[in-house]
Formats: structure tokens, sequence, C-alpha cells
């Protein structure tokens, strides 16, 4: 049972310690798609489920494309800045990174069906476009100036174990590079911060710091088609494939800033994730207007068939000082290239939708979108691997939610419009889990946003929007030893806020 509790809560969001075995954390990184398409839709908070009209919408209901009563071409650059504040054993830390994407290109054709009435099928419009779903890109960095505790603890008890857990990723670097060291009378290893009571050695007090370097994105190329049946009810039905590129890089660092330590001057840890991958999923929805001023809107998604190739290695660089001779000692040692071939099965997503025309000025749109990170399930390992227990733990750790979107739209004169928006997603995280509790349980995603519209008889069309996002989470930066024996590292706290501008051109023809 103490393993399960280490799994729940001392390798949360630890995917470089994962490392060449894929878990709940993939499970999860993939399962967590958002919507960045239009700056309409953006700027309304996405919430687009019941209105259409615009290609995000298609993401969320298809039905939304049978809106449109006119073709249309659409672009949106974005450009951001994503800020990480760290908090760790009471020192703060920031790094951040600017992005610039491409969010969203579309195309919508209005094809007539024929019948000149405006009963029955009265339209037929074809969609194919790219949404961006995820942006990985990010840096974040943690530090300290006196650690209780050392990576090469968790080192150290791998290595002592009778279990036969030696990994060439890791305790084979630290052997190679002389951090890990062998006593042959008492038969076990040990390093060189480890405190010796009995000589009165406290050990430990070095300066630790964790680099984490993110890139990549999930993108969605979707093909759909909308039915207009007399301008009450919309059926609609898309094809997403996906494309994702991860790559997570994480550079860990320890040294003896007191010269303190026997022998230890310092150790470099360095991991490389690279993932890619394709999915593919479909959607089908549906529009009612029973009055003028009310929509609803239902949409089922089925989950998203992924499959990955993993790629990850590891390097250890150290420096040791005899201090009998004064001799500087510095190693370094890679491990080989590891490449993993696997599946993944995102979950299902129902999404309900309701919209309020206000006298042809104004309308307000929510959508409640409900979805079991739980259910996700790995598959298919490349070795005939199953998962059966990755998945027991993502079925323990994850819950259902609902997510919420809500957003609002004025128009000042015909061709200018101001728009506002609300994005709630709760933690995927259940509060206890596989007896601990779980601190990422207290997180969510949160979106304000707002933006402005204007069109000219033309049908040119320019939309404005802008997005806060908040976010965060808690990591450790290396996993805790199983054991009391070792003293337990601590969680660094990572908070997010991410700053975009959207910005679309488009044409209506």
């Amino acid at each position: 049972m103490m393993y399960k509790n280490l799994i729940a809560f001392g390798l949360l969001i630890l995917l470089p310690f994962a490392g060449i075995s894929q878990n709940f954390v993939d499970a999860l990184r993939y399962s967590s798609t958002k919507i960045e398409g239009t700056a309409r839709a953006g700027g309304m908070g996405n919430a687009f489920g019941a209105l259409g009209g615009d290609f995000s919408a298609t993401v969320i209901n298809p039905a939304g494309l049978g809106v449109y009563r006119a073709g249309e071409f659409a672009v949106t650059p974005s450009f951001g800045k994503v800020d990480i504040n760290s908090r760790y054993l009471g020192t703060s830390s920031n790094d951040y990174r600017y992005n610039f994407n491409l969010s969203n290109i579309s195309y919508v054709a209005n094809i007539g069906s024929g019948n000149r009435s405006e009963s029955g099928l009265v339209a037929i419009n074809m969609g194919v476009g790219y949404n961006q779903l995820v942006d990985f890109k990010a840096k974040a960095l943690a530090k300290t100036n006196n650690a209780q505790s050392s990576f090469l603890d968790h080192i150290t008890e791998n290595a002592n174990s009778r279990y036969n857990t030696w990994s060439d990723y890791y305790e084979e670097l630290a052997w190679r590079t002389d951090l890990l060291i062998y006593d042959e009378d008492n038969d076990e290893y040990w390093h060189d911060m480890m405190p010796y009571p009995a000589i009165g050695y406290p050990g430990y007090g070095q300066s630790q710091r964790k680099f984490y370097d993110y890139s990549g994105a999930i993108n969605e190329y979707t093909f759909a088609v909308g039915l207009n049946f007399s301008h009450k009810f919309y059926l609609g039905a898309s094809l997403g494939i996906l494309d994702v590129y991860y790559k997570e890089s994480t550079y860990h660092e320890e040294w003896d800033a007191k010269n303190e330590i026997a022998y230890f001057d310092d150790l470099k840890f360095n991991t490389s994730l690279r993932t890619s991958g394709t999915g593919y999923n479909f959607k089908v929805g549906a529009i009612f207007r029973p009055i003028d001023m009310l929509r609803l809107g239902i949409s089922i998604n089925t989950p998203t068939f992924y499959s990955f190739s993993d790629n990850f290695y590891t390097t250890m660089y150290s420096t040791i000082t005899d201090e009998q001779t004064a001799e500087t000692t510095k190693r370094e040692y890679g491990s080989p290239v590891s490449r993993y071939d696997y599946r993944l099965d995102s979950p299902f997503k129902a999404v309900f939708s309701g919209a309020v025309i206000i006298s042809k000025r104004g309308l307000v749109s929510v959508d409640c979108e409900y979805m079991n990170y739980g259910s996700a399930k790995l598959r298919d390992g490349g070795d005939g691997y199953a998962f059966f227990n990755e998945n027991d733990d993502t079925k323990a750790l994850y819950k259902a939610v609902a997510n919420l979107r809500v957003g609002g739209e004025y128009r000042v004169t015909d061709a200018f419009s101001l728009r506002a928006g609300y994005e709630y997603y709760p933690s995927a995280f259940k509060d206890m889990a596989l007896e601990a509790e779980q601190p990422n349980s207290n997180f969510s995603y949160n979106v304000i946003s707002a933006g402005l519209g204007y069109k000219t008889a033309g049908g040119f069309f320019v939309d404005l929007a802008y997005r806060h996002i908040a976010s965060g989470n808690y990591d450790m930066l290396y996993p805790s030893p199983y054991s009391n024996f070792y003293p337990k590292p601590e969680f660094a706290k990572f908070d997010r806020n991410t700053n975009k501008v959207l910005l679309t051109l488009g044409f209506r023809f």
C-alpha cells in the first residue's frame, strides 16, 4: 500500500521520472484539450455550442456549421506570454516564454439544397479547417539554497532495493559518474550528502535548482458538414484528425555552495522526452431553435483514439574533489535512447448548450461539458504491455468533471460588437485517492476574456480578443523515496498565468 501512496502523492506530474513508463500523467496531458480557435469565440469564452456560425463551434458542436448562411474564409494568429511563478522551500522564482501561434484557419462553403422554400432542408454547409487545442510551450524554474533531501536519495534507495530496480537511465548514470558509492563492508550503496549522526555529520544543506522547458502543441484538422432545416433545426457531424507533438526537457542541479559536504561538489541531471503522435475522433450534434430568441444545443464527442511514440534519454554530470589529494574529477555519462510506441483513448465528452438572443442586439451563451478523466485508457504497448495497473491508477486518481463556459456579445452598431466570457475547468484530481490526499485537486483552470469585432458591408470582418488564463500545480523536483529511512522532498508550487491576444481576419462571400 505504501507503493500506491507514493505513486499518488510523489509522482503527480513527474513525467521525466516516469521516464520510459507511460502512466496516468500521459493520460491527463493528452485528454486535457481546450479550445483555441477564432478571436470571436475566444472573446466570448468559447461558449458556442448552441450558437454556431463560427468555425470554432465545430470543435464543440458541429451542428453550428449549419447556422452559416454564407461561405467564409478566416485565419487567426495569436501572440502571448506564459509566466510561471514558483515557490520552493521558501524561495520564489520566475520564468516566462513568449509564444506566437496560428490558432485557426478555416474555410466554409455554403451549398444550397435546391429547395427554394424556407422549410425543409434549406442548406448544406461543408467546412474544413484547423484549430489549436493545446499549446504546451512554457518555461519554469524552481530553486532553493538549503535543501534537506536529494535526488540521490531516490537513486540510492533503488540501487539498494532487492526488487531489481536498477535503471540504465538513473542508477547506472549515478554509478558511472561516481555519485553513487558502494560500501563493500556493509554491502550497500550510499552518497556523499547522506547524514551520519554517529560522527555528527548532518548532511544535506546543498543548493538545488531545476529548470523545465516545454514545447509542442495539439492541433486538430476538422472536416465537417452541417444541415439547416427550416432555420429551426440544425444537424452536424465532423471528423477530427489530431496532430500531437510534445517535448519536455528538464535540468536538475545540486551543488555544495557552502562548501560543507565532503567530496561532493555538484551534480547535473538532464532529461529529454519527445512524444509525437496522431489521433482521430468523431462528433455529432444538434441545435434547436424553438423560438427566435432561444437556441438549445447538444453534442457527443467520441474519445480521441491516439497513437504515440515516445523517445527518452537522460544525461548526468558530476564534479567531485578528493579532500586528501585536492584533485577534482569531472564525469559525464548518458543513457541509451529509448523508443516506445503505445495508444491512448481519451475520455468521451458530452456538451449541453443554451443561448438567449436579446432584442437582436445582444446574446448570452452557456456551455456545460461533461467528461470523466478517469475513463482514459492506455493501450497496446509496443512490447505487448496492456497497462492494467496504470489504467487502475488513472481510474483511482481522476474524476468526472463539468466544465463551464459562459459568453456574451452586444452589437453596439450593425458593424461593431463587444464581447466578454469566462471559462472554468475544475481539477481532474480527486481530493483523496490511493489513500493519499491529492494536493493538485485544489487547482482549476480559469479563463477571463474580452473582445470586439468589426464587419463591413462587403463581407470583410476583423475580430480581436484578449484572454487571461490562470492555472497551477504542485510538483516534486524528484521522486520521494519509498521508505522512511530517507527524508521526503518538499513540493514546489507553480502558479501559471498566460496573457494572450488573438486576431481573426476573415471574409464572407
